[in-house]
């Protein structure tokens, strides 16, 4: 009897699972003929079909559902649907164009959170009262305490746009921003600005206008120096402070790529008292990062990154020191207590050299030496100089102790693929900033990598429109208003402390 029974289960199973797969089946093949029927339409299901799937991309990371090779699952309609390529300029099932509404969705409700003020606090306990308690009851040192108030004001940050005047032109914002740097001081920004008919134009705001409930600030201008790309640009002191814009300049046709030293004074009214400055041009084949060096032990020189050497340049003098490398150099940094230079590569090498190092022959001139994966894109040594930080093209962030060659921290989120993108680092305030491929601004506790803030570009992402950034304690002087400055396509923005 029990045999039977079991046998009798044992069969009754077998076709209970034809019978499922059977209707499986059937349901797949009247899914493959709706299909069809569907897209004969063509046209005219384009916008629905576009927003069922938009709908479903969010939900279907989260379900539990397989992913199909060419299928993308609905969860609404409980099937899938298949994946066209996107030749068809009637088809909107591209892969491309879902992740490419995934992510503006994601960027219009992240800009909604700013403006109604609903953003989540990064931590536990990051409150104004129970810091304020804690500080009185002597359980923070003045640090920490400086150091959490600093992340609890940039978590409150809000966005207000810049109005931008030109005494000197009646025409103010035509051309998109591409890359602004500001001086040491923070009272000046030297601004690079993308022209509709090729090259760039320079020009120079003056940020004393942002302690004003106006938010104005003057943007000065000289039209001569155009139609020159820049890959590279630092502020230089050659005769004072700030006194010069150091610019890598392409060549274009037969005329040479060069470095240009630009006195500040050619932009009027930058800073009273300026005197007409010395104005330097050095013949350079295309470089592709520049810096200045602050190090009395080599005073008056500059460091132009080029391929697979690095050129080292006496402004008064023009007395040269060349040093070989084994790939194209994007980003360099003068060390300042240390005659050191310090470079990134495209081969993904992080060295230093010695610029007391007579003999160039050889790898007997490099200080220390260090290794990404990918290309590193920015170099920037911290105040004691016995750390590093490095980002490459792969979106990795990291501190190296240049004691040991290890790195020790490494923060998250940053996103990057081919872009030249620059680190901003404030050791006073304990902030990272970064601005990433996908057009975010990203904020993280330098101490314990904490990542603070994600500031949404107020722009669709775009490889054109990723925005340059400027952050500062007195933005426009030392009495100026701490905040971080965005600058993207026509438009200025100040991330004020509230």
């Amino acid at each position: 009897m029990k045999k039977r029974g079991s046998h009798s289960r044992e069969k009754y199973g077998k076709s209970s699972y034809r019978q499922s797969s059977a209707c499986c089946w059937n349901r797949r093949r009247s899914s493959n003929e709706r299909y069809g029927a569907e897209t004969s339409h063509g046209a005219q299901n384009c916008d629905s079909s576009a927003r069922v799937f938009s709908s479903a991309s969010s939900s279907n990371s989260s379900s539990s559902v397989p992913e199909l090779p060419g299928f993308y699952f609905d969860p609404e309609k409980n099937r899938y649907f298949r994946l066209l390529p996107g030749h068809n300029n009637c088809n909107p099932l591209t892969r491309e164009m879902i992740q490419h509404k995934e992510r503006e969705s994601r960027r219009l409700k992240l800009l909604e959170e700013e403006d109604m003020q609903k953003k989540k606090t990064t931590r536990i306990g990051l409150n104004p009262l129970p810091l304020l308690n804690k500080r009185q009851l002597g359980l923070l040192y003045s640090t920490n305490y400086c150091r959490l108030v600093h992340e609890l004001r940039v978590h409150c940050m809000q966005r207000k746009k810049v109005e931008i005047q030109n005494p000197d032109s009646s025409v103010v914002g035509t051309d998109h921003f591409k890359l602004i740097v500001a001086d040491t001081a923070r009272e000046r920004v030297f601004t690079v600005n993308d022209v509709e008919h090729g090259g760039c134009k320079y020009g120079i705001i003056n940020l004393s206008g942002l302690g004003t409930n106006a938010l104005t600030v003057e943007m000065y201008d000289n039209l001569y120096f155009t139609n020159r790309k820049v890959n590279s640009v630092c502020w230089a002191s050659l005769t004072h402070p700030d006194s010069h814009i150091l610019l890598c300049l392409m060549g274009i046709a037969e005329t040479p790529g060069c470095a240009s030293l630009l006195p500040a004074s050619l932009f009027s009214n930058t800073r009273p008292g300026d005197q007409p400055g010395m104005l330097c041009s050095f013949k350079i084949s295309t470089a592709w990062s520049c810096a200045w060096c602050l190090n009395p032990q080599a005073n008056n020189c500059f460091s132009t990154g080029l391929s697979r050497r690095v050129l080292v340049t006496n402004a008064v003098t023009g007395h040269r020191q060349t040093f070989g490398t084994n790939s194209d150099v994007l980003t360099q940094q003068f060390a300042t207590q240390t005659p050191l230079l310090f470079n990134g590569c495209r081969s993904g090498e992080v060295f230093a050299i010695d610029l007391r190092h007579r003999s160039r022959k050889g790898q007997g001139w490099k200080a220390a030496r260090l290794f990404h994966d990918s290309a590193v894109t920015s170099v920037h040594v911290l105040q004691d100089e016995q750390h590093l930080m490095a980002a490459d093209m792969a979106g990795k962030i990291k501190l190296w102790d240049l004691r040991t060659n290890k790195c020790v921290k490494q923060y998250e989120g940053h996103n990057n693929e081919y872009a030249y993108l620059p680190l901003h680092i404030h050791e006073e305030e304990g902030l990272l900033i970064a601005v990433g491929q996908d057009c975010y601004t990203r904020i993280w506790s330098l101490g314990d990598t904490h990542l603070l803030r994600t500031i949404p570009s107020p722009y669709p992402s775009s490889k054109e429109d990723i925005p340059s950034v400027v952050f500062s304690s007195h933005l426009g002087g030392p009495r100026g208003v701490p905040g971080l400055l965005l600058a993207v396509r026509k438009d200025l923005y100040c991330f004020s402390y509230n």
